[in-house]
Parts: structure tokens; sequence; C-alpha cells
């Protein structure tokens, strides 16, 4: 458990290898390394000010690493920024959507900006609405739509240049239980096609859901393997413990 150095394979989808950022003399990501296997739902999870959201941005090529390395579908974060970020998606708990439009036109909207051949857009139109169950929604007023139709939508929006791996920042933040449920279907529907997803979250019970999870504090991985191994190295002691005990415990440690 802890930091560990990883080895490139063709399996992996993203490795990371003691990336590190520095802001002056605070170190908000410290040398972490890990490696996140193509077609795996992965989870990232640590409190707020952790250095989650200054990962992603390093990994999505937004942010420039102070040192350190990062392969993000086989593309190098700091050498080829552009490649990395036309092969992700992104979706943000804020969804990112124009509530003034209608469905159609926000997909449209998000076509034009992946820049995708306009002989493609009804294709693809066709199979987003299809693919989040909108079609009978599709000309009505975004705001008027139920939250969690919106958060298909976003996640629609966000797969119509057919990423190789979709980042995911706490997506179902603010919605209903049974709205999570249906949404963590549609991710492992995903994920069974083969796209990867790297998907943080606050919520213990969606983390159960990843083949894998990373835990991060203060800048540095705590803890990362399967959920089951997680909560036996934290608590070997407490065979009833579950996965928010475990985070509770590592996060409490100094």
């Amino acid at each position: 458990m802890g930091d560990r150095p990883m080895t490139t394979s063709n399996s992996d989808a993203i490795v990371v290898t003691d990336l590190e950022k520095r802001f002056g003399a605070f170190v908000a990501v410290n040398r972490i390394s890990f490696s996140v296997q193509r077609g795996e739902i992965f989870g990232f999870l640590g409190p707020n000010g952790s250095g989650k959201s200054t990962t992603i941005r390093m990994l999505c090529g937004i942010m420039t690493p102070t040192s350190g390395r990062g392969l993000v579908a086989g593309h190098d974060i700091v050498a080829e920024p552009e490649k990395v970020k036309q092969s992700i998606g992104y979706m943000s708990q804020k969804f990112s959507l124009y509530e003034d439009m209608t469905p159609f036109e926000n997909i449209r909207f998000y076509l034009g900006v992946y820049n995708i051949p306009s002989r493609e857009w009804m294709e693809r139109i066709r199979w987003i609405l299809e693919l989040t169950q909108l079609t009978d929604a599709q000309d009505r007023l975004t705001r008027d739509l139920p939250s969690g139709w919106r958060q298909r939508l976003a996640l629609g929006c966000a797969l119509l240049h057919r990423p190789e791996i979709l980042f995911l920042d706490e997506p179902t933040s603010g919605v209903d239980p049974l709205t999570r449920r249906h949404f963590w279907h549609f991710i492992g529907t995903l994920a069974g096609e083969g796209v990867t997803v790297f998907v943080t979250t606050h919520y213990m019970d969606e983390a159960r859901n990843c083949g894998r999870i990373v835990m991060l504090n203060e800048g540095t991985i705590v803890a990362q393997g399967s959920s089951d191994e997680i909560i036996r190295e934290a608590l070997p002691g407490s065979p009833g413990a579950d996965l928010e005990d475990a985070f509770v415990d590592l996060m409490g440690r100094t």
C-alpha cells in the first residue's frame, strides 16, 4: 500500500511516475506514481485540498508538472498536451451545459468545440441521444430537465469525440441516490465497451464500483488497491470495517 512506482505496459491507459507539482514552497502533489488499466473504472479519492484536482489538471494536459512523468493514452502530458486533450473526455460536477439551449443544441455546440467534421454531426447526435435516452427530450430546454437527465446529457457531450479515457470529477455531487445508481450502471456499460473511467467521488459506496482506488492526502498517496485490499491493510484488526472506516482512518494519520 502507499506510493509504488509503475512500469508501462500495453494494457495501461494512464501511467504516472514520480509526478510532482509545487507552487513556490508548497508541494501540492508529492512525487506520486500509479497506473490505470484500459477499460478500468479507477477511483481517485481524498479530502478537499489533497491534490486530486491538481493531479487531474496535469493528466488532462492543462497544467505542467514541476517534475515527474505522465502518459495518458500513450501521450506525454508535458510534450504532447494537445494530443492528450484529444484523447480524453472530461465531466465535472457542474455539468458544463447551456441551460437555455435544448439537448440537441448542446450536443451540436460541443460537436463544434471538438471539431467533429460536420458530415458526422447527425450520426453523432443520434448516437448520443440514444445512448443517454434523451431522444424524446431533445427539443426541451435543458434547464427544464430533471437533474439526472442533465447529468446524462453532460456525460454524453463528454463522449462526443469518442475519447479513450473519461475523467469524471465528482460527477454525482448533489444528485439523488437513485440517479446515482443509474449513472453508475451507465458508467459500467461504458467501461465494458473499453472506455477507461477515472473518477473522483466523496461517496464511499460509489468508490466500491471502482476496480482499483488510489487514496491521496496532502499530496501523497496513502493507499492504493481494491476496496477490500485497502480495508484489510488499513484496519487489519477490524473485520466489520468498510471503506469509509478505512478512509477516515487513513486521512487521520500524520
